[in-house]
């Protein structure tokens, strides 16, 4: 009982001491690795990223991604200021590339690494299909999603561990533990974690999308792209690490008032035509 009181009593100390605080909602979240190696690292990926890929530069396509993604920077950095985060890009290295790729993906890392795939490009149709794309995955890289689902499969890891450790002595109760664990803290923990960064990057990128002078009226009308793309084929919300289309269609449809009041309030009235 000592040794678990005094595991209880340390990872209760580790997340305490080892939290952020996201700019877009004020709250504390999970830290235990700083930017400081993150950053680091994510820049070391995506360099390797690029060198294993063919990297598209000079076409339309190419410029176009490059110039939704420095508007979204812009508009994340006017936001951050007027939020009282001023300096909070200042370790940001932004790069956009395209990478000639079936895959139907688009990323952005920690520190502000960026990747669209052309095989995203049909969906997104357009770039206001782009911005609603890039606001997202930027969106995860400001509010630091990366490192909190590090810190999260380290606290996993750490009860998996404090479990075992617990329950040595009992090898039954030891067995079903390690049986049921992974499953019940994937299903009940990570998993839902997990969709609450997307719904977070939805309104976060929404908002971002506004503020850089696209429509963001059009980002439901992308995941409705997206839905008849997938083919209506997805597992069960709860087994996925995303919300549905459906989902996610509604959140952003109800979003799309608030990103346009939002925008009103850095001076955008009117959004760039949809082309």
């Amino acid at each position: 009982m000592k040794l678990k009181k005094i595991i209880l009593n340390l990872g209760v100390v580790a997340v305490i001491v080892s939290c952020a605080v996201n700019p877009f909602t004020g709250k504390k979240t999970l830290a235990f690795v700083g930017n400081d190696q993150l950053f680091p690292s994510a820049f070391a990926q995506y360099n390797q990223v690029l060198t294993e890929n063919k990297v598209i530069t000079g076409t339309a396509d190419a410029n176009m991604i490059t110039r939704v993604g420095q508007r979204i920077a812009v508009a994340a950095e006017r936001y951050l200021n007027a939020n009282g985060y001023q300096g909070y890009l200042d370790d940001y290295k932004w790069e956009y590339s395209l990478i000639e790729s079936e895959q139907v993906n688009a990323w952005c890392m920690p520190g502000g690494k960026i990747a669209f795939y052309t095989g995203i490009l049909p969906i997104a149709a357009n770039e206001t299909g782009v911005a609603a794309i890039m606001g997202h995955e930027v969106a995860h890289a400001l509010a630091n999603h990366g490192q909190q689902r590090m810190s999260a499969a380290y606290i996993q890891q750490g009860l998996a561990v404090a479990g075992n450790i617990a329950l040595a002595k009992d090898e039954q109760a030891l067995g079903i533990f390690n049986q049921s664990y992974g499953i019940v803290s994937n299903v009940a923990g990570m998993l839902p974690f997990s969709r609450g960064h997307e719904t977070e990057a939805d309104k976060i990128g929404i908002y971002l999308m506004a503020i850089a002078g696209y429509n963001p009226s059009e980002a439901s009308v992308l995941w409705e792209r997206m839905k008849a793309n997938s083919g209506g084929q997805a597992p069960p919300e709860f087994l996925s690490t995303h919300p549905s289309n459906d989902s996610r269609i509604q959140n952003l449809k109800a979003l799309a008032p608030k990103a346009i009041s939002e925008a009103k309030k850095f001076g955008v009235t009117s959004f760039r035509s949809i082309n």
